[in-house]
Formats: structure tokens, sequence, C-alpha cells
């Protein structure tokens, strides 16, 4: 008899998602740790090592390891990534703000008008084609002028160095993607624990956080799933 999976994902998306996720849970626990009694830092770095313990055994190569840390990569850049965009953004209103015209070309070429509001609202996509909009127009003489009228050079490069940063693991998502081995039964069994595990803890974080609507979006499984998969989509850029 064919076993019923609880999921419908690639084994390796789902495991992917779920990473992240406890990463996020991980990060969260000095909150959610009064919610469960068992919501303990052992705890989370025990399922982390078990979804981790999965890809090694039950996809079985080298390269979903790369690709388990690109992904990790990709998404430990985007709350800081939006900050600094938005401060930044928020600078450049101010400091141009006699020039209206300047201000709003600005604007428009650095990516900022297209997708700011869409990356701030947990849209990876339009935070990696910001990040690479913003790279690849940002000429030395417009940071020198940024620069002059107060913005920290070091905030700019920190923002170029996300960039760098995320077109290094989408190269390695892109190419080990597709990476997968067939799994046994005894596989599907953990596959589906750990489905259920996660899913459990999203859905009462998801409660717990009800009204930081960031959060809950960090322990909505769906949304993750999306954001893990969306630089897919991204142009991939030498």
């Amino acid at each position: 008899m064919t076993r019923k999976r609880t999921y419908s994902s690639k084994d390796v998306d789902m495991l992917l998602t779920s990473k992240s996720i406890v990463e996020t849970f991980k990060l969260s626990l000095s909150e959610l740790s009064s919610a469960r009694t068992q919501w303990t830092k052992e705890y989370a770095n025990k399922l982390s090592k078990k979804i981790d313990n999965a890809i090694d055994k039950y996809l079985g190569i080298d390269k979903d390891k790369e690709l388990r840390t690109a992904t990790a990569t990709i998404l430990s850049i985007q709350q800081p990534a939006i900050r600094d965009l938005s401060f930044l953004k928020k600078q450049l209103d101010f400091d141009f703000a006699s020039d209206r015209s300047k201000l709003k070309e600005m604007i428009k070429d650095l990516g900022f008008e297209r997708n700011l509001r869409r990356a701030q609202n947990s849209d990876q996509e339009a935070l990696l084609d910001l990040l690479y909009t913003f790279e690849d127009n940002l000429s030395n003489s417009l940071k020198t002028e940024i620069v002059d009228k107060g913005t920290s050079v070091k905030l700019i490069d920190r923002i170029l160095s996300y960039a760098e940063q995320i077109k290094q693991s989408n190269a390695i998502k892109t190419t080990n993607r597709n990476v997968s081995k067939k799994v046994t039964k005894e596989a599907e069994a953990t596959l589906d624990e750990i489905y259920k595990e996660v899913i459990a803890i999203c859905k009462i974080a998801s409660a717990f956080f009800y009204h930081d609507s960031l959060k809950k979006e960090q322990f909505s499984f769906n949304k993750v799933f999306h954001n893990v998969n969306a630089s897919k989509k991204t142009k991939e850029t030498v």
C-alpha cells in the first residue's frame, strides 16, 4: 500500500522551508518559550539537527548542504537588507527634498519606486530585484553625491554587500535545485514527522504573533516556501 504524504512539494523544498522556519524559531525563542515549556534552545537545536540529518541521509549528497546554506544566507539577509534600504530611502527623501526631480529620478533608477514597498511586505523576489537594481545603477558619482549629503558610506557599502552575497547564493541554488534521490519508506516517515512538527510550530507561533504581521508571516509555511523558491525567478548576474 502506497503511503500518503502529508505535503505535496518536493522533499528538498519542504526541508529547506522547514529549516528556514526553525532558524526563525530559534531567533524568537525569548518570546515563544513563554507559550510552551518544551520550546527551549535544546528543543530547537534538536529539531534543526533532525532536519540536517534528514537532508544528509535521505537526499544523500553534499550539494544539498550547499543548497541549504545558500537558502539560509538569503533568508538571513532579508530583514537587515529591508531595514537598511528603508533607512536609506528616508535619508534620500530628506537630503534631496529641495530637488524633487532629482529625487524622483534617483528613487526610480535605484529600484525603490518599483520594489521597496513590496519588499517591505516580505516579497523576497522584489527585494532581490531591488538589490540588483541598486547595485547596477549606483554609479560612483551618484554614490559620492549621496554620501556628500550626509548618508554613511558604510550603509551604502553594506547594501551593496547584500547583493553580492545573494548572487553567490543564487548561483548555488540554481545549480543544485533539481538534485534529489529516491527515498525509502523510513525516509518518508521521518520527513512527514518533520513536516508535521514544523507545521505545529507555525500554527502556534502564528497565533502567538497575531498582532505582529511581520513575525506572523515568518511562521507561514506557504509564505516561507514561496520565499525559498522565489529566487529561481530572479535574474542571474555574474
